[in-house]
């Protein structure tokens, strides 16, 4: 690899983690609060303070793998995974303003279910396009997993 094929790659790095923390900052301006707390919540429910390192390592591998598949797929069959790792990032960011901007865990579940469906696809697009970027997904997948049903048992408890 070249010094500019390397700045190239390290500038596209650089705009997919400043893309995805974007999104995590747009985020954060939904906390959880007072309303939150009150809200009946399953046993299984984690401690608050365990969501944003969670969040941080799961926004540094997202970025990871998108600029994997930016820097080793070829051009033209990036457009896809690409774009569909984009609109899951944006199911993402309005699911904090669904569920605590507007105080909408049905909204926010009928949301979640989306971003999940189009992440899984994203999971097998950049797994295809590149199996690291595949696997680094995998944990995202996880936790959406996970708060995807948290977000169900909280909107069904609070009916």
């Amino acid at each position: 690899m070249t010094a500019r094929q390397r700045a190239i790659s390290g500038l596209y790095l650089v705009v997919w983690v400043m893309l995805c923390f974007s999104v995590a900052g747009a985020g954060s301006r939904y906390t959880p609060g007072e309303w939150y707390e009150s809200l009946a919540k399953p046993d299984w429910n984690p401690p608050n303070w365990v969501f944003a390192p969670v969040w941080t390592a799961l926004y540094l591998t997202m970025a990871t793998a998108a600029w994997r598949v930016t820097i080793k797929a070829p051009v033209g069959s990036r457009i896809v995974p690409l774009g569909l790792f984009v609109l899951q990032l944006l199911l993402n960011g309005v699911w904090s303003w669904l569920f605590f901007g507007l105080r909408n865990p049905g909204l926010a579940f009928v949301d979640i279910v989306a971003l999940w469906v189009v992440l899984l696809i994203t999971v097998i697009t950049f797994w295809r396009a590149d199996r690291l970027a595949g696997v680094l997904l995998t944990p995202y997948l996880a936790w959406v997993s996970f708060a995807l049903a948290l977000n169900l048992a909280i909107w069904r408890l609070n009916a």
